[in-house]
Order: C-alpha cells, then structure tokens, then sequence
C-alpha cells in the first residue's frame, strides 16, 4: 500500500522548516508534525536568543530563500577580537583581511524562526499542529506513525520520518536512542546590553578562568551577552540584583565599549555536550538538536544543525530525482556517515575550547595566551581560523537553485 507521505518531519522549528523549504518544489509528498502551537511557538523565551550565523550558513539560506526576507533583522560581524582576560594573548580577525562583506551575522531567533514559518505556510506544505508523535514503528516499506492531537488519535504512514524536534525530541526517545552527555558545571547567562561607545560590528570573545564571555554586535549600541560561569557563580549572579549582575559584568569585560547597562532580562542556561549515539534507525533519521546540543563558546550548534538539513535534502533530492526508495537503508547510511565527520570535527573543537581556556592552571594559560599571540602575527594561520568561524573549512553541501 503507497505511504500517505514521502516524508513526515517532526519539529517544526529552524531544523524542521528549512528542511521542508528545502524540498518544496521537489514534487515529494511532506508533511510537518509540531507539537506546539503556532502562537506558543513564537512566544517561547527561546526565541529571544541572538544566533551567530556562520557565513557559510548565510550562503545556504540564500538557497534556500530564506535569507532575502531576514537580512534586514540581522546585524553584521566585521571583526572579531578574542582574548583572555589578565593575560596578553589576543587575536582579531577582520572581514576586510578576508576580503568578505562580513564574517558573519547576529540574528534574533524569532525574526528568522517567524519567516521561515511564514514560508512553509505559504508553500501550501501540510502540518499537523498542534499534534505529537506518540508511537512509531518502521516496516519495510514505511514507516508507521501515531500521532495525538487533543483528544484524537491519528494514523500516518510515510516513506521517511526526520526527526527535527529539537533537545527532548521524542522521535529520539521513542526510537530509544541513548546519549553521550558531558556536564561543564557552567551556565550560561543570557542578555543583552547596551553600551555607550559603539561595537562597530565587532563580535568579542573573551576568556576567564570561569568561563567565556561573547558580546555579539546588535542593532544600534546593543550586543547580545552570553556569559558562561561556573554554576555557583552563575546562580548568585541570577539571585542579585541588576546593579550587581552588571557591575560584575563590566569588571569581567572592562571599558572597551564604554559603560554597559542592562536592555533586556536575564536568562539562565545550564551547559553540557550532549550527542545521540546513532542518527537512525529503520526508516527514520534525526538531525540538528535531536542530535546534538553544543556549548555556545564558538556559536556553533545552528550552524551545525543547518549542515544537516542541507546535507539531508540534497540527498533527498538526489535519491529522488533518481527515482529511488528516500527512505532506504543505505541512503540514510551515507548520510549518517558524511554528517559524522563534521559532527566530530566541530563538537571535538568546541568541546576542546571549553576545556582549554576554562581551565585558569598557569602552565595551560601560558601556552594559550602565546598561541592567541602567535596567532595573530601568522597570516596563514589567522586565515584558517577566520574560515572556520564562518564555517568554511569544510564542503557546504548546497540545494540547487532551481529548486527554491
């Protein structure tokens, strides 16, 4: 019996959306299933988080269509200055060395979570919303998908099942995936400020022994905070008061950008690397925070997640130009194995950051501080670097562009 869909995606966040954007006009049969409502969905305090857009990542919204309707939102990166607080070592990277436009961008995640909802919403694609995934099982033609949506009980079948559903997913738990989870015993506060001197679209990134501070360029003399300290600190910094918590602030970043004063609430996150030890299982695929959830040091967990969804669709469309099964066994194999490798890659730098310049051992300080400074007088090397914070060291898969 056919399927009632090609693909069934479960998630309708950034993951979710831009896959099914990505496969619009492809002629396969998509459908969404989202949990939560439309309204809860823009409402959620995580939509006020700032996401720092890698510029390979603003290259594949392109393709996607999607970044023509958010550029306006979202604030460039010119310049990086990184450096670790009581010691020498600093290193700056410059969209104009590079001889780009930016080396990447601020976004509020709500501006672009909105209009790539509104994009799905006027590509006519399907969603079950609000409806959960309650049961699923695969079979050797399709995999079998029970949904609950209110009172109501609800049977879908589907060629393939992406899993989108973010850090909880339930597409995860259901398939009874376990994970890799390493605690930091840090969190991260979450604001943003506004200062009296100007960042001039500079992005800063600086280290302590508790943990890094990132203050990414916003709109006017607004930057986005995200302070990882160590738990203890971070639940006192929480419990004071605001004059506290920017003072303390000020003293961690000093004066560069003049007097800071708090713009926005204070958030609290508790930090961990967590990483599914398999992305499928049958006729069923995971991918972005399903999958992994990165400490926020080098911004790197949607970045990461959007190679996903690109990689994915790419070979959705390749299999299905192909006229073959988008769902078969060695299709999801190849993926998995191509996805593998960047996970290692961008999770083991990431991972090794934190450790590396969390740690205030003056042995290890020594050593990072004369890296940050050899760093800086090595043009090569700074190169390298500069393409790996706009997330082109490695091959971007792309989505043609006949297809949006």
């Amino acid at each position: 019996m056919q399927p009632d869909y090609d693909i069934l995606i479960a998630g309708a966040g950034l993951a979710g959306n831009c896959l099914a954007l990505a496969l619009k006009d492809s002629g396969l049969k998509v459908a969404i299933i989202e949990a939560r409502s439309r309204e809860e969905l823009h409402d959620s305090p995580a939509g006020d988080r700032a996401l720092a857009l890698a510029a390979g990542t603003v290259n594949m919204l392109q393709a996607l269509g999607v970044w023509q309707g958010v550029a306006r939102a979202a604030t460039a990166i010119t310049d990086i200055h990184i450096s670790d607080r009581g010691h020498f070592g600093k290193t700056r990277l410059s969209a104009r060395q590079q001889g780009v436009a930016a080396l990447g961008y601020v976004i509020c995640a709500r501006d672009i979570e909105d209009h790539v909802a509104a994009r799905v919403a006027e590509a006519g694609i399907k969603q079950f919303c609000p409806a959960r995934v309650a049961g699923l099982m695969s079979g050797i033609d399709a995999v079998n998908v029970s949904l609950k949506q209110g009172e109501q009980s609800l049977n879908l079948s589907a060629t393939l099942l992406v899993g989108a559903d973010g850090g909880n997913s339930s597409v995860r738990k259901l398939l009874d995936i376990p994970q890799q989870v390493t605690q930091y015993g840090q969190t991260a506060l979450v604001t943003t400020i506004s200062s009296s001197l100007p960042h001039h679209h500079t992005a800063f990134e600086r280290f302590t022994s508790s943990g890094p501070l990132a203050l990414l360029p916003q709109a006017g003399n607004r930057s986005a905070v995200v302070w990882t300290r160590k738990q203890e600190d971070a639940e006192a910094l929480m419990a004071g008061g605001e004059a506290d918590f920017i003072a303390q602030l000020q003293e961690c970043f000093g004066y560069r950008l003049g007097e800071l004063r708090l713009a926005a609430p204070r958030r609290a996150f508790p930090l961990s690397l967590i990483r599914a030890q398999t992305m499928m299982s049958g006729r069923t695929v995971i991918i972005g925070n399903a999958v992994h959830q990165l400490h926020p040091v080098a911004g790197q967990g949607f970045n990461l997640g959007l190679r996903d969804v690109v990689q994915l669709a790419e070979m959705l469309l390749n299999q299905h130009e192909q006229g073959l099964d988008v769902g078969a066994s060695a299709l999801l194999e190849d993926y998995v194995r191509l996805r593998q490798q960047d996970h290692d890659r961008t999770i083991a730098f990431t991972d090794n950051v934190v450790k590396i310049f969390s740690s205030d051992w003056l042995a290890l300080a020594a050593v990072r501080n004369s890296a940050l400074t050899v760093l800086d007088h090595i043009p090569w090397a700074k190169d390298l670097l500069a393409r790996h914070a706009m997330g082109l060291a490695q091959r971007l898969p792309r989505i043609g562009s006949k297809r949006n």
